[in-house]
């Protein structure tokens, strides 16, 4: 009896379980305007950077969209996503919130999301490289994520501030860009992992134009780019605002939806449905009914 009864809670674990796991994975990467800067300014009596937690709707939180932890267990994601990630640095509201918030709403039926960040501020795309810390906890989280029986759907990916300050760095950007999308793809065994990228809205020198141009001119198959130049910044003239990101992460959900095949395919939740109708009327029961005995032997 209690070899059955130790059978059944583990059945019914496994069932609560399967519920709490994503079936869309989506990567966040790149630097401060990924990782989310938004309502991030000083503080002007000390100078430091603080948040002013100023949530939008279409960055509240949802059961149906999850957050990679640092730990690496999925919990319910909210704003500041990166904040475990990102943790030398005060985080905001950044493009991945309202993205995956979008992707459900004009997708009803599409399933749990479940975002991994992995946005690091003030990075250069060689330490990107593969080999590299930054590469490796990408990957190294990315295939966790997949653990839980889920897809990748897409990476989004915005970076390249850092790269505007030194003109070696900016020629050679394109390339490194490029390498670097090349060696995910090799490493995580998807050749056509749908890459979603963002052309630079600033910068932290002088040549913006020229990342910008090697970002637009990316030639790889299955890697897009949406432009947020022209958004609006916060006063330091580097980072999205909050409504900027919010903007940002609708555009970046046009270009995943127009991306996928018409019409939209999705998982078939039939098997899903029937687990949970024997949890409710059968399993659920029945391990009461063990209880019952174990208590009255």
């Amino acid at each position: 009896m209690l070899s059955l009864l130790f059978l059944l809670l583990l059945t019914q674990g496994n069932l609560s379980m399967s519920e709490q796991l994503p079936q869309n994975i989506f990567i966040l990467a790149g630097q401060s305007n990924m990782a989310g800067r938004g309502g991030v300014a000083n503080n002007t009596k000390n100078g430091i950077p603080s948040w002013d937690g100023i949530v939008p709707v279409q960055c509240q939180p949802n059961p149906s969209i999850l957050r990679l932890s640092a730990s690496l267990t999925w919990v319910l994601a909210h704003e500041p996503l990166h904040a475990e990630i990102d943790y030398n640095k005060t985080s905001g509201v950044g493009p991945g919130m309202p993205f995956a918030n979008a992707v459900l709403t004009r997708v009803p039926n599409f399933g749990s999301i479940g975002l991994v960040p992995c946005a690091i501020g003030g990075t250069a795309i060689r330490e990107w490289a593969k080999g590299g810390f930054l590469y490796d906890q990408l990957v190294r989280r990315t295939q966790f994520a997949l653990q839980s029986g889920g897809v990748i759907r897409a990476m989004l990916w915005y970076q390249g501030e850092s790269d505007t300050k030194i003109r070696e760095d900016a020629d050679a950007y394109k390339g490194r860009l490029s390498s670097f999308f090349i060696d995910l793809r090799a490493d995580l065994g998807y050749p056509t992992l749908p890459i979603i990228q963002v052309a630079l809205a600033s910068g932290e020198g002088p040549y913006v134009e020229i990342v910008r141009n090697a970002q637009l001119g990316i030639n790889l198959p299955d890697v897009q780019c949406v432009d947020a130049m022209g958004l609006p910044l916060e006063p330091d003239r580097v980072h999205l605002t909050t409504p900027a990101q919010v903007q940002l992460g609708e555009t970046l959900t046009d270009a995943f939806l127009q991306s996928l095949p018409n019409p939209i395919h999705i998982t078939n939740y039939s098997s899903r449905r029937f687990s949970n109708l024997m949890s409710h009327f059968f399993i659920g029961p029945l391990l009461r009914f063990a209880l019952l005995l174990v208590a009255f032997t």
